[in-house]
C-alpha cells in the first residue's frame, strides 16, 4: 500500500514524528513545572534598587561569576544593572544587593579579534573590548547564565562548582578566537594595587591581584586553564607592552589567541585568598571541560538547596518571587577558605578551619531574617558563621560589624554577630565553643570604640559626640539584651544584671512629648529643630539611612516597654497606623537613597523598618499585623526586574519575604521564637534537617481571605501569635482557617514580650 503512496507514507511519518516529538516537550514542560528551579529568576532585583547579579554561583559558593557593566554607578553595586545595555567582561567575585561597591575581580572577555590594551581607559566608553548585548540574548538560571556578545559574535556561557567558575564561548565559523584578561579593570570603589599574570604553560595561566576598596586589604590568586592550547600571548604592564612570560604591577593585562580549527573554547578559573598553590588545589579535580555535566549538576544543588523549603499555591507567579527569593538567601555569606581550610585574614596572617569559613558577612541587614532563615535550613553553616565570626574576633579583638574578604569595614551600626551567635546558642546549634563565644560577645560590648565609651559613660549615646546618636543607642540597648540574656543562660548572674540595665537605655531617648525616639545631648537636651521626616545620610544625623518615624521602633528585646512609654497599648498602635498613613514625603538636603518602597512613612526598602508591622501583634493587634503584612507582600515585590523595593542587602530582603509569606517572622532573633503573621501559601512544608518537616496550611486563603480566624498546631487549639523554634524543629503542622474579615479574638490573649 505504502509503495503506491510514498507521499501518504511521508506525512505519516512526519505526523508520527511530530506527535513524539509534542510528547516529549510535554514531558520535558511538566519536568520544568515540577522543578523548583524552574521558578527561580535571577533577573529579579538586578533593575530599580536591588543590586543583584544575575550570574553562576553554587550556593554560599566561593566563586560569583557574573557579566560587569563596567560602570560604577550606584545601582551597579553589583557590577550589573538591568537597565545597561553594555558589557565590559565576566568577573569571579560580585556582590549580591549591597549599598557599597567591590570586588568585580579577575575579570575575561573574549574577543574574535585584536584589541588595544595600551589604549588609556578614563571611562567607560574607552575601554576597547566594550560589547553591545540585549536582553533577548541573555538567559539565567541557577546554576547558569549565558549572554551573545553583540560587537564580536560570540556566545557565552557561565557555570561553576564551589570554588571553580567555567565559561564556554562559542565564536563563529573561522573567526579569531581570543580572550583578554584583565587585572587593571577598576570599578565599584575598587583599586588595584599590585597585579600579575603568567602563562604557566600552553593550556594554563597564574596569577594575583592586590586591591583595596571597602575591603582594605583584599588578596585574590587565581589559576585559569583553557581547554585548547595558547598558541599566542600578549602581555601588558600598565598599557605597555612586555615581551615576558610574566608581568607584574599596579595594572596588567593579556590578549590570549587559540587555534581557529574548533569554534568553542572553555576556560575553568579557581581562585584562593591565600595563595597560587591553594587555588590550584581548589582547581584539582574541579578542571574538566564537561560544561554541561557541570551546568546539570550545579542545577540539581540548587535544586536540592530549595527543596529545604516547599510551597504549595495556584499562582505561579508566587512561587517566582518566592524561590527567587529563596535563590538569594542562599548566595551569601560566602566560602572563603580554600580545601585545605586556609584563609587570609586582613593582617595577611593565615587562619585555618576544619568546617568553612564565610565572608561577606552583612551583619546589619542579615541579623534580622537571613540569619534566623539559615538556623531552620542550614544550621551547619549558622554554625561556621560563628566560627568565622570567632576567627575574625581572635585577629581584631572585637566580634565583626561588616566582613568583606576578610576585611573589617566597619560599616553600619551596632554589633550584631552579637544576635547571631545568641540565637545560634539558644537554638540549640552545635559545633563552636560556647564559652568563647560568650567571651568574645562580653569584650565586644565593653570596648570604648564605635560610640561605646559614651554609651557607657551617659546610658545613652549624646548625639553632641557621635553621628547616628539614636540608632546606635537602640542597636546597642538590643545587643546587651542579648549578651544578658546568654550570661544569664551560663549563670552569670553579675553580667546579667550589668548588661540587663544597659539594655534599657531606649528609655533615655524616648521624648513622650513627640512620641519619637530623639537625639539628646550629654547636658541631657533634646536635638532642636525636630522634624520626624528629616533624613541626613551618614553624617549630622541621629539616625542611620533613615528618620525618626523609621528608627523610632526599634525596642526588639522589650517591645511591651516601648508600648508603656506611648501610654500603652491603644496610643502605640494609633501612632502605628499613623505611620503607615503619613504622607511619604522624606525632608533634608542630603537625603539616604536606601530610603525606599515607602508604604506612608514606613521603608520596606531598608532594613530598620522590617520587624515594624509585627508590632501589632505585641500590642493585642494581631489582624492589623495580618493586613500590614499582605500589603508589603503585595506591594513591595514582584516578578520584573525591579521586583525588589530595596537593596536586597545579601539575602536579608528576600528573607523576609520567605519568611513572612509562609506567615512567620523572626520579630527578635535572639529569643528564638517567631511571630505569625499572614501566610500567602495553601501549604508551605519546612523540611528540617533533622529528618522532620514542619507544614504551614491556610485554609482557604486568598488575597481577600487575609484574616486568620483561628488555628491548631497538630490538632490542638492554638491561639497565640508567636510559635517557638523548638515547637518548629519538633515538626507538625500548623493549621490557618483564613476569612475576609478579622476575628479580634484570636491570638490575642497571650501577647508577650
Amino acid at each position: 500500500m505504502f509503495k503506491r503512496y510514498p507521499v501518504l507514507l511521508l506525512v505519516l511519518l512526519l505526523t508520527l514524528a511530530a506527535c513524539e516529538e509534542q510528547v516529549e516537550k510535554d514531558i520535558d514542560s511538566q519536568k520544568s513545572v515540577d522543578s523548583l528551579t524552574s521558578y527561580v529568576d535571577p533577573f529579579i532585583g538586578t533593575g530599580g534598587h536591588g543590586h543583584t547579579y544575575p550570574g553562576v554561583s553554587r550556593p554560599f559558593g566561593m566563586v560569583q561569576v557574573s557579566p560587569d557593566n563596567g560602570t560604577s554607578g550606584w545601582d551597579w553595586c553589583s557590577g550589573y544593572h538591568y537597565s545597561d545595555s553594555l558589557v565590559a567582561g565576566f568577573s569571579h567575585l560580585h556582590l549580591s544587593g549591597t549599598g557599597i561597591g567591590d570586588l568585580a575581580d579577575i575579570l575575561f572577555m573574549p574577543v574574535n579579534k585584536k584589541i588595544d590594551l595600551k589604549k588609556k581607559v578614563e571611562a567607560r566608553k574607552d575601554i576597547p573590548y566594550l560589547s553591545k548585548y540585549s536582553h533577548i540574548d541573555e538567559s539565567a538560571s541557577p546554576g547558569y547564565y549565558q549572554l551573545y556578545l553583540e560587537d564580536f559574535n560570540i556566545n557565552v556561557e557561565l557555570t561553576s562548582t564551589n570554588r571553580t567558575a567555567y565559561h564556554k564561548y562559542t565564536f563563529g565559523k573561522g573567526e579569531e578566537k581570543s580572550v583578554v584578561v584583565d587585572l587593571g579593570f577598576a570599578i565599584n570603589w575598587d583599586e588595584p594595587t599590585e597585579t600579575s599574570i603568567k602563562i604557566q604553560d600552553e593550556n594554563t595561566i597564574t596569577g594575583y591581584r592586590h586591591s583595596t576598596g571597602w575591603a582594605n586589604n583584599q588578596k585574590v590568586f587565581f589559576v585559569a586553564k583553557f581547554s585548547k592550547p595558547i598558541i599566542k600571548s600578549e602581555l601588558f604592564s600598565d598599557g605597555e607592552a612586555v615581551s615576558k612570560s610574566q608581568v607584574s604591577n599596579k595594572k596588567t593585562s593579556a590578549q590570549l589567541y587559540f587555534d581557529k580549527e574548533s569554534k568553542q573554547l572553555q576556560v575553568a578559573v579557581a581562585l584562593s585568598s591565600v595563595s597560587l598553590k591553594n587555588a590550584k588545589e581548589n582547581l584539582e579535580g574541579d578542571a574538566n571541560f564537561d560544561f554541561d555535566e557541570i551546568k546539570k549538576e550545579s542545577n540539581q544543588t540548587w535544586e536540592k538547596a530549595l527543596s529545604d523549603i516547599v510551597v504549595e499555591t495556584s499562582t505561579d507567579s508566587l512561587k517566582t518571587i518566592f524561590y527567587s527569593a529563596l535563590y538569594h538567601t542562599k548566595l551569601a555569606p560566602v566560602t572563603f577558605s580554600d580545601k585545605n581550610g586556609e584563609f587570609r585574614l586582613q593582617n595577611d596572617s593565615i587562619a585555618k578551619t576544619d568546617g568553612i569559613a564565610y565572608s561577606t558577612l552583612s551583619l546589619w541587614d542579615t541579623f534580622r531574617a537571613q540569619n534566623p532563615l539559615l538556623t531552620i535550613t542550614n544550621p551547619g553553616i549558622t554554625s561556621d558563621i560563628v566560627n568565622s565570626m570567632l576567627a575574625y574576633y581572635d585577629e581584631s579583638g572585637s566580634l565583626p560589624v561588616w566582613t568583606l574578604y576578610g576585611n573589617e569595614t566597619n560599616t553600619m551600626t551596632g554589633y550584631h554577630s552579637v544576635p547571631v551567635i545568641v540565637e545560634a546558642y539558644f537554638k540549640g546549634i552545635e559545633g563552636f565553643d560556647v564559652e568563647k563565644a560568650y567571651e568574645a560577645l562580653k569584650t565586644t560590648m565593653m570596648q570604648d570604640q564605635r560610640s561605646l565609651k559614651e554609651l557607657k559613660d551617659y546610658g545613652y549615646i549624646p548625639y553632641n559626640l557621635g553621628n547616628e546618636s539614636v540608632t546606635k543607642t537602640l542597636e546597642y540597648a538590643y545587643n546587651d539584651w542579648c549578651v544578658a540574656q546568654m550570661a544569664k543562660a551560663l549563670g552569670k548572674e553579675k553580667d546579667y544584671d550589668y548588661f540587663s540595665e544597659r539594655a534599657k537605655a531606649y528609655k533615655e531617648l524616648f521624648d513622650p512629648e513627640t512620641g519619637f525616639m530623639r537625639g539628646k545631648s550629654s547636658e541631657g537636651e533634646w536635638n532642636t529643630p525636630f522634624d520626624p521626616k528629616h533624613s541626613q545620610h551618614r553624617v549630622n544625623t541621629d539616625y542611620t539611612e533613615g528618620n525618626a518615624w523609621q528608627h523610632s521602633w526599634f525596642v526588639l528585646h522589650e517591645p511591651q516597654g516601648l508600648i508603656e512609654l506611648h501610654g500603652g497599648a491603644e496610643p502605640f498602635t494609633k501612632k502605628l497606623e499613623q505611620l503607615f498613613n503619613e504622607s511619604s514625603e522624606i525632608t533634608g538636603d542630603h537625603t539616604s537613597a536606601d530610603i525606599s518602597g515607602l508604604i506612608g512613612q514606613y521603608a520596606h526598602g531598608n532594613e530598620p523598618s522590617h520587624h515594624i508591622a509585627y508590632l501589632f501583634n505585641k500590642a493585642g493587634k494581631p489582624w492589623r499585623t495580618q493586613y500590614w503584612v499582605r500589603e508589603i507582600l503585595k506591594t513591595q515585590y514582584s516578578t520584573k526586574p525591579d521586583g525588589l523595593s530595596g537593596n536586597e542587602d545579601a539575602g536579608q530582603m528576600s528573607a523576609w519575604y520567605v519568611f513572612s509569606s509562609m506567615g512567620l517572622y523572626p520579630f527578635n532573633p535572639a529569643s528564638a521564637e517567631y511571630e505569625i503573621g499572614s501566610p500567602i501559601f495553601e501549604t508551605s512544608t519546612i523540611n528540617l534537617e533533622n529528618g522532620k518537616s514542619f507544614k504551614i496550611v491556610a485554609k482557604n486563603v486568598s488575597e481577600e481571605n487575609i484574616y486568620i480566624q483561628s488555628a491548631t498546631l497538630n490538632g490542638e487549639n492554638f491561639n497565640k501569635t508567636s510559635i517557638s523554634h523548638k515547637e518548629l524543629l519538633a515538626g507538625g503542622e500548623l493549621v490557618f482557617e483564613m476569612g475576609s474579615a478579622p476575628n479580634k479574638n484570636w491570638g490575642v490573649t497571650t501577647n508577650k514580650n
